[in-house]
């Protein structure tokens, strides 16, 4: 591997570098990103990198039981830790938010295009909470919707299409293939179900404030 990096120049050094650590960081990468700047899906320079020197990413994150995976299908680019080290909790209404996105992507895969993106928003996300009765109207603030997006977007999860700063209600922003990665399509039941729990714990937790339990 040693060898293999020094035939590298300083600038793929440098480069290499940078990738690994914003992949330790954000753990997904994909083939393609959006522009809002210029209204427009591009491919993703740093996928194109990493792709290219893939073995190499690969054989100097397993040194610490790190798996790099790549989709060539769906263009993604995966890190995890096979101890399960370094995994972050996500809280109640992220993960909600994600499980939303998750079925909204089921929904619109068939036009997603060949970038396997889905369009949606906010107030989509939100509206289908609703709908299946899972949105905690008094504890849900402005700042939730806000932090839920900011996290997925961390994570290349979702991207947002505007250069405005997140809201709570009035973005646009596109559901990456990436959350195939979280949540496969084997187990897009088990999303349902676990959906169907969080709305009965919510209305647990409602039905205790109300008595005082």
């Amino acid at each position: 591997m040693l060898e293999e990096f020094e035939k590298l120049s300083s600038n793929e050094k440098e480069d290499f570098r940078r990738m690994a650590n914003y992949l330790l960081s954000h753990t997904y990468l994909v083939r393609h990103e959006y522009q809002p700047s210029q209204h427009m899906t591009l491919p993703n320079r740093d996928y194109q990198l990493v792709s290219r020197l893939f073995p190499l990413f690969e054989e100097y994150f397993a040194l610490s039981d790190w798996r790099l995976e790549k989709d060539d299908h769906y263009g993604i680019i995966s890190l995890s830790n096979k101890n399960a080290h370094n995994r972050l909790q996500l809280n109640r209404f992220t993960t909600l938010f994600l499980y939303i996105c998750r079925l909204i992507y089921e929904k619109g895969r068939e036009e997603a295009g060949r970038f396997h993106i889905v369009k949606t928003s906010t107030s989509e996300v939100i509206g289908e909470m609703n709908t299946l009765e899972v949105l905690d109207k008094k504890r849900t603030t402005q700042k939730d919707r806000i932090e839920a997006q900011r996290t997925l977007a961390h994570f290349n999860i979702i991207q947002k299409m505007e250069t405005a700063p997140w809201s709570g209600d009035g973005n646009h922003f596109l559901i990456l293939p990436s959350v195939l990665s979280i949540i496969s399509n084997r187990t897009i039941n088990e999303v349902k179900k676990k959906v169907e729990e969080l709305k009965t714990s919510g209305a647990k937790n409602q039905t205790d404030e109300e008595t005082g339990g």
